[in-house]
């Protein structure tokens, strides 16, 4: 084990030339960011993951009840045994012939079937109400974490130049309010890395886990190799965008329809300025270049870097989406009423909607007596969980 670890902490591949660890023990004088330190993450992760509950069930959800949020889910689909087996045990979206095979067995004509699937789908989709006490603590956390790190940066050499980012580098000190910063930022992506298996389930939820494990990737190698300093403007500068996202779905929860429209396209223009724009040719720049020109080359910094790039890929990722959504409001005319969280998905889709969902098959037969009075109850096609669009995502 001790072999392992040596090997692991390399100090030809971690640090500079003719550094080494011991060099950046802390001292009485000076404190160096510690791998040590970044366990504090696992508790603190927990902390605020139970702070979440607690602030959902006694902020979130008296304010959205209080907005007139819908409380209540998806309509339920008629308790059916037959296509309770095929939902559970076959499939989800059964084909043509498959409707056809049940449409036969149950005396059913095939829209109704095709209403049952799509609201049993429905069914296991979460509230309004849920999703909005989701998307209420994000922004909480993202506007009070962006507000602290606006306020750390502007007293920051490396905000206004960010060559100071590497002045004096490796021997750098860790500043109280940088460490906090670094350290609360990690355990809320840890805290992201568990909750997503149990929050609102996105389209894209390969896209974000794989987002989530390159955050908090980067912010553990970062400080490691203490380059807090770069990591303090990426930190800062990803979070802008988030804020004014989650408010947009929040808005969007409340069926305010046009404050809605407003905060994605402010989002959008943040977004994209900020992703496409600032970070490759200040992040980027800087971590490629002005980098490479004060220390030279060690392998840790081509790791961190190839880790940058693949954080812009998904960038590039979700601006095509945010693009796609405009460009397809714009030429279909309906600038004036489209929700661009259902055609981004918000880059991260968490509902059907009824629209989407209704297949084109036309009726194999019409409905029987026995459906008209059982197998299409209350099943008029129109999800109540549904307002005008569907909207959900944070990156």
């Amino acid at each position: 084990m001790a072999g392992i670890l040596a090997w692991f902490w390399n100090e030809r591949f971690w640090l500079p030339h003719n550094v080494t660890w011991a060099d950046l023990q802390s001292t009485e004088e000076a404190a160096f960011p510690q791998a040590e330190d970044l366990y504090l993450a696992f508790p603190l992760a927990f902390c605020i993951f139970m702070i979440r509950l607690l602030f959902e069930r006694f902020i979130a959800k008296p304010c959205a009840l209080g907005l007139k949020v819908q409380a209540n889910g998806p309509q339920k689909a008629q308790p059916n045994a037959i296509l309770e087996k095929v939902f559970t045990a076959i499939t989800k979206h059964p084909d043509e012939k498959r409707l056809e095979g049940l449409s036969k067995q149950l005396d059913w004509d095939v829209r109704s079937i095709q209403r049952w699937f799509r609201q049993r789908r429905n069914q296991e989709k979460p509230s309004t109400l849920r999703k909005f006490c989701e998307s209420m603590w994000r922004f909480t956390f993202y506007l009070y974490i962006f507000t602290y790190g606006v306020r750390f940066l502007k007293k920051t050499p490396w905000l206004w130049n960010t060559r100071q980012c590497w002045s004096g580098y490796p021997y750098q000190p860790l500043m109280p309010d940088l460490h906090y910063y670094y350290i609360v930022e990690l355990s809320f992506y840890w805290s992201l890395m568990f909750s997503q298996f149990i929050d609102v389930k996105r389209k894209d939820f390969g896209i974000m886990f794989t987002h989530h494990i390159v955050t908090v990737t980067l912010i553990t190698f970062s400080y490691v190799t203490n380059l807090t300093r770069v990591g303090t403007l990426i930190l800062c500068l990803h979070d802008a965008a988030d804020i004014v996202l989650e408010a947009a779905k929040m808005a969007n929860y409340c069926k305010c329809q046009k404050l809605s429209d407003l905060l994605f396209l402010t989002f959008a223009v943040v977004f994209i300025v900020s992703r496409l724009g600032i970070y490759p040719l200040w992040i980027l720049n800087t971590t490629l270049f002005e980098l490479y020109e004060a220390l030279g080359n060690f392998p840790a910094l081509w790791v961190f870097n190839v880790l940058l790039i693949v954080l812009q890929i998904l960038h590039c990722f979700w601006s095509y989406l945010i693009i796609k959504a405009a460009y397809k409001a714009i030429s279909k005319g309906k600038a004036g009423k489209w929700n661009p969280l259902q055609v981004a998905k918000d880059a991260r889709s968490d509902v059907e909607s009824s629209s989407d969902e209704e297949e084109t098959v036309p009726r194999s037969k019409a409905p029987h007596s026995s459906v008209a009075t059982n197998g299409t109850s209350g099943a008029n096609g129109t999800n109540g969980y549904l307002t005008g669009a569907t909207s959900s995502e944070e990156h």
